[in-house]
């Protein structure tokens, strides 16, 4: 068998030594490990097919890990694995102790920072070529950022400040939303070369100022030179909004092209200042099924390399799809109810609401911040909005839900998918914190419901109230259960007591409530019984049933899917402290620490979280209580 040149790469460098006829197969063969990869691990296919060639150009033409390169997001960067060593490790993607979906300081000298999130790296370049500067150091400093990041407004915070420090930064647009003519693209790329060429730019002052000093007529000149180019730089240079932000703008440019890309970074580096190079990528480029369903393949789980099919699946409906239903029969039910996201619509199921609402479904873009305000705005006019987003994408709003919402008093439901593990994105994913922020949160409420019928009727209940309601819910399939013909409100801060026993109370919330039941079981057969309540209620809690529990058995335990530190098992420990209640008290969660990544059993196991974890643990707690 044939070695393939991608077996030879084990480091940018090695790219250098490669014709334009090896690049090219180069990147065919990229794209089939990409696919045979990832048809059996899952991940974001779609993205990477489309900067194959984008990345190939950017790292010959570049001399890292001494220059260095920050990747938006970074879900795009499977390419850069490939290349920078870890192509051998490459199938372990995204697995349990493999190497991760997204750039991991740990992992590699390559990975400049851990990223995750959107529309950071513009700040992350920003800072490092800040230090490099501060040190008297000169290597180049690249961001990577997508037209959708661009949306979010941390972006532009750091491109205002970039174009005020002038600092050596090359910012790499990775357009993937539009088509790309030829002929305007080689005429864009034109423009930006003479934009870039220092000689062109001495010249023009030159002449400028010669103009300026030469009396009336040539200030005239100099007057109505500068009103021509301005005019002609805003007919024919789309990147006139950057110019004026201060930083130099090259492209269109086919982000396909390796030399094109190529030779656009080369004129950047010989800038003396800021520049945005605009690469036009196809998302998916490369497998047709990709091509054909990019938001499809942009997170994919395993499929069928062949046909692109993803397996059917026999399991219940997800939890994002039960929530999407239950809010669909309440917007038809209420007319004042909104549904809001920030670039996630497929992602929490809010694409279903905008086909039945159109008019009462905003996509504000990646703007975390401003969903949260929109969302007060609207609650202040007399709607009722509903913020549909990924636990770990909250934080970034944190400021807006204290401020925004919760001090105004402004009935605004969050909605929080992917609470608790989310499985093989990782740490930057898992929504392992959320109980911890929102307990912070004067006048916020909060529901964790165990299965999907009380998520129907804790989307109903929430709609009911006033004020902040927050309920999360984890990632993946349901448990199952049969569904209410109608939704029933809930009795605010009171849990259920599924399962009566003597000696130890398990007290759970969401999904943990199942696994604490599965706990009981084998805790019965080592001779240990126990109650299994659902609190339901994180904020507020149930501080009757706390109570009753801690003085009828002889042990309490909490148990949540989120970190010790500050959530609902530091709650109860609130609870019994202000009742002066002295029963032995065990706190079930995440330690203080970022998880990994793996599959949600493989996490749940490994945390002490699954059944025989909460049993193992119950049960060694208990032996010192019985002594």
């Amino acid at each position: 068998m044939a070695v393939r040149i991608l077996d030879t790469i084990h480091c940018p460098g090695d790219l250098k030594a490669l014709d334009n006829q090896q690049l090219e197969v180069l990147a065919a063969e990229i794209r089939r490990e990409l696919v045979d990869s990832v048809s059996q691990t899952g991940g974001h296919l779609a993205p990477n097919l489309g900067v194959v060639e984008l990345t190939l150009g950017i790292y010959r033409s570049l001399d890292c890990p001494r220059d260095q390169v920050a990747f938006d997001v970074g879900h795009q960067s499977y390419i850069q694995k490939l290349i920078t060593g870890r192509c051998s490790s490459f199938s372990s993607l995204r697995t349990h102790g493999g190497i991760s979906g997204f750039p991991k300081r740990s992992e590699s000298e390559y990975d400049l920072f851990g990223s995750g999130h959107a529309s950071d790296s513009i700040s992350i370049a920003t800072g490092v070529a800040a230090a490099r500067d501060a040190k008297g150091e000169d290597y180049e400093v690249v961001a990577v950022i997508g037209d959708g990041s661009l949306t979010g407004g941390m972006a532009w915070e750091a491109l205002n400040h970039l174009g005020h420090t002038q600092s050596r930064v090359i910012v790499i647009l990775n357009d993937n939303e539009m088509s790309i003519s030829r002929n305007v693209g080689a005429l864009a790329s034109y423009l930006g070369r003479i934009r870039l060429n220092k000689r062109y730019w001495g010249l023009r002052e030159s002449l400028q100022t010669r103009l300026e000093q030469s009396g009336m007529v040539g200030q005239t000149l100099s007057n109505a030179g500068k009103t021509l180019k301005d005019s002609f730089k805003q007919l024919m240079v789309p990147g006139m909004l950057f110019e004026e932000m201060g930083l130099r703008y090259v492209g269109p440019i086919d982000g396909h092209d390796i030399a094109q890309v190529q030779a656009a970074i080369q004129s950047a580096k010989g800038a003396d200042g800021p520049v945005l190079i605009h690469a036009v990528t196809e998302k998916g480029k490369g497998y047709t099924p990709a091509e054909e369903q990019p938001m499809a393949f942009h997170g994919i789980s395993p499929f069928d390399p062949t046909t692109g099919k993803v397996a059917p699946s026999s399991k219940p409906a997800s939890y994002t799809s039960v929530f999407a239903n239950a809010l669909i029969a309440e917007a038809q039910r209420n007319p004042r109810i909104h549904a809001i996201t920030a670039a996630m619509a497929p992602g929490t199921g809010l694409d279903k609401f905008a086909h039945h609402f159109p008019e009462r479904f905003h996509d504000v873009g990646i703007a975390e911040e401003h969903a949260v305000a929109f969302a007060a705005g609207l609650a202040f006019g007399g709607e009722m909005p509903v913020v549909a987003i990924y636990s770990t994408f909250l934080q970034r709003a944190y400021d807006q839900v204290m401020g925004d919402v919760a001090l105004q008093g402004a009935h605004v439901v969050f909605a929080l998918d992917r609470g608790g593990f989310v499985g093989e994105d990782g740490p930057t994913h898992h929504g392992l914190y959320d109980l911890s922020y929102l307990r912070t949160v004067p006048t916020m409420r909060i529901m964790a419901p165990r299965n999907e019928a009380e998520l129907v009727d804790a989307l109903h209940t929430a709609l009911e109230l006033d004020g902040p309601v927050a309920l999360r819910y984890p990632r993946g399939a349901s448990e199952g259960v049969e569904m209410p013909e109608h939704p029933r409100s809930w009795e605010v801060g009171r849990g259920v007591t599924l399962r009566e026993g003597s000696d130890v109370a398990l007290l759970a919330v969401g999904r943990m409530a199942n696994t604490s039941l599965q706990a009981a079981e084998l805790l019965r057969a080592k001779g240990i019984e126990a109650s299994v309540i659902d609190m339901r209620w994180v904020k507020p809690l149930d501080e009757e049933t706390i109570i009753a529990a801690a003085r009828s058995h002889k042990l309490l335990v909490t148990v949540e899917e989120n970190t010790v530190r500050g959530g609902f098992g530091a709650g109860v420990l609130e609870v019994l402290s202000a009742h002066n209640v002295q029963t032995p008290t065990c706190v079930l969660g995440t330690p203080d620490e970022f998880t990994t990544q793996g599959t949600m059993d493989e996490l749940l196991a490994q945390y002490g979280l699954d059944g025989a974890g909460i049993a193992l643990s119950v049960e060694e707690r208990f032996a010192f209580v019985e002594e």
